[in-house]
């Protein structure tokens, strides 16, 4: 398992980093040339759709938009001389994760001795929440994991097949997608649509990209999934919604990605808890 994840980790680092970076460098040069032809497309809205679209709320529309943009590019300046001693950190941390993990690994069983000779001898119900919280989330992961490499595979593959530009960048976005449910694949749809929409403008070529990517997503949520989930407890699409936003606002995005399992984890210890039926109390 450990040189498995040294393989992932450089691979990550030498294969598929730098094709990310080159994509993304290669999508900024572009990013005035797609604000162009976007004033282009909006500015044909009015003449075709007068009664619906008027040349005032567009350019209002496209103010705001080239406004937002250029507070991005200053963000995107400001972070990128800020960030010089997270990269530090970052180097440390590419040392020390491996580490840790490989101790984790090897001495995982006298890690969980010293922990619990801290805890009460007798405890039932906490052993029942941490056996069902380690069997659910262990699944999860491994899921998640097994989920996010297939659905990249194959929106690179159909997005390589089909000449979109952007294909490591944008399979890597709706492959960490799915960490997210429901909400990371409709945000994902927007920059998927956009790009294709600059790429092959209003043709087959659009129509077909947005097929393969409607086909993507139906296939992961009504076959893969279920499939990948099978031993895990499946939340109610209003609870994993209500955990991605309420964890999402206390932790930001640290707490969208840890939604699920947190919620699991909830879900667990409600499952456990002790109910006391109380006594029915006649009248007569």
């Amino acid at each position: 398992v450990f040189v498995g994840f040294l393989g992932v980790l450089i691979g990550f680092l030498f294969g598929l980093l730098p094709l990310l970076w080159a994509q993304v460098a290669s999508l900024a040069g572009e990013a005035p040339r797609i604000f162009r032809e976007m004033q282009s497309y909006l500015e044909v809205l009015p003449q075709q759709y007068p009664t619906l679209i008027s040349m005032e709320g567009l350019n209002t529309i496209y103010n705001q938009v080239t406004t937002e943009a250029g507070r991005m590019t200053q963000w995107l300046v400001s972070f990128s001389l800020a960030s010089i001693p997270d990269l530090v950190a970052l180097l440390i941390y590419m040392v020390l994760v491996p580490i840790l993990v490989f101790f984790f690994l090897k001495d995982r069983q006298v890690l969980l001795e010293s922990l619990s000779r801290m805890l009460p001898s007798q405890r039932p119900m906490m052993v029942r929440i941490w056996h069902e919280v380690n069997l659910q989330c262990a699944n999860y992961v491994r899921g998640k994991a097994v989920e996010i490499l297939i659905v990249g595979v194959v929106t690179y593959v159909s997005f390589k097949l089909l000449g979109m530009p952007y294909a490591v960048l944008l399979s890597l976005m709706v492959g960490l997608s799915v960490v997210i449910p429901y909400i990371g694949a409709a945000v994902v749809t927007i920059p998927v649509a956009v790009i294709a929409l600059f790429a092959f403008g209003w043709g087959s070529e659009f129509i077909w990209v947005m097929v393969a990517y409607g086909v993507i997503q139906a296939l992961d949520g009504n076959v893969l999934v279920p499939v990948l989930f099978s031993e895990v407890n499946n939340l109610h699409p209003v609870a994993i919604i209500v955990a991605v936003l309420f964890f999402g606002g206390i932790w930001g995005l640290w707490g969208v990605f840890f939604a699920i399992p947190l919620a699991t984890m909830l879900k667990a210890i409600f499952a456990a808890w002790p109910v006391h039926e109380g006594k029915s109390v006649g009248t007569g």
